[in-house]
């Protein structure tokens, strides 16, 4: 993905609020948890920013150390403008910078890539980084933005192509054999080689052999498995090779989609299946979503049409598979 390309920003999951003081307590409780963004506390010397989408706050914990302070942001999709231009301020005092591919004008606002990279000091490092998703142990999931569609689906921002398949009348079946759930892993890895061909400085299409289960969380959510060795990357990238730091808890991991059975055969996996999502720590049952999001297809018809539209190549695969 080239600088000035729009990247999907993936599964961010979102909090009601009941009441203006709820709505107060969060505004209260972000601005502590991005202090030094805020400038609540000063930020350290020779600190750097991580800017994109929800990973970009795992690659900040695993490369930030005393050799490259990385201090917290926000998610580029949660920036209005007065964030936008306090960010291009800690820009133009910052050490370095490790971005994601962001189009310019993102969102009507300065955020993209190229206009972030200009903010800097001259002597500012600048690294940029893939977008990741994998598709190998969750070939049944997809994340979708939908321009007139905003609000994601219930309980999970995740579409399952059986779910959207029965809701449209699709015969697809339960489960896919082992060579297609590898097909559909390639196809995505393919798709991050192509992007990463358009001028990224690091690559990480080749950190997925061999498959395990700590590769990805969800499609779009990647585990530690990818996040170290990519930190690995990046870190060296910035010339301090060998300071990747393991943060010793699972990072990006507050959702989880099933490991089902008969993905864990196709990778020859030594992890037990996991039939449930886990959601904020708490454990939701495949059934549970299935009927949530089935329901919620069900009354909004011109959603389901758009979900299928977009999901066609995908249920194409799991149609012939039947």
């Amino acid at each position: 993905m080239a600088p000035t390309d729009t990247f999907l920003i993936m599964g961010g999951e979102r909090a009601g609020l009941n009441s203006l003081a709820d709505h107060g307590d969060a505004v209260i409780a972000r601005r502590a948890h991005y202090a030094a963004f805020f400038g609540d506390v000063a930020p350290p010397a020779g600190f750097g920013i991580v800017v994109g989408n929800c990973q970009a706050e795992s690659l900040r914990l695993v490369i930030s150390s005393d050799a490259l302070p990385a201090i917290r942001v926000p998610a580029v999709h949660e920036l209005d403008a007065a964030d936008a231009k306090r960010l291009h301020a800690l820009l133009a005092e910052a050490a370095f910078l490790v971005v994601q591919p962001i189009r310019d004008d993102y969102r009507g606002l300065p955020l993209g890539t190229a206009q972030l990279r200009a903010a800097l000091p001259s002597a500012a490092r600048a690294v940029t980084v893939p977008a990741v998703r994998f598709a190998g142990l969750h070939p049944f999931q997809a994340v979708l933005r939908l321009p007139d569609f905003p609000e994601d689906p219930p309980i999970v921002a995740y579409h399952d192509v059986r779910t959207v398949a029965a809701a449209a009348g699709i015969a697809v079946p339960p489960r896919l054999p082992a060579t297609t759930v590898r097909e559909i892993a390639a196809a995505s890895i393919a798709e991050l080689r192509r992007r990463e061909a358009m001028g990224l400085d690091v690559s990480a299409s080749d950190l997925f052999s061999p498959v395990v289960s700590d590769l990805a969380r969800t499609v779009n959510h990647p585990g530690n498995a990818l996040f170290l060795p990519l930190g690995e990357r990046i870190v060296a990238a910035l010339g301090h090779p060998g300071q990747v730091v393991d943060p010793g808890r699972p990072i990006l991991a507050s959702v989880r989609a099933p490991l089902e059975s008969w993905v864990v055969d196709a990778w020859e996996l030594d992890d037990a299946p996991e039939p449930d999502w886990i959601v904020a720590g708490e454990r939701v049952s495949a059934a549970a979503v299935r009927d949530a999001q089935s329901a919620y297809y069900a009354a909004h018809p011109a959603l389901l049409a758009a979900v299928v539209e977009r999901m066609t190549p995908l249920l194409r695969t799991w149609a012939a598979a039947a």
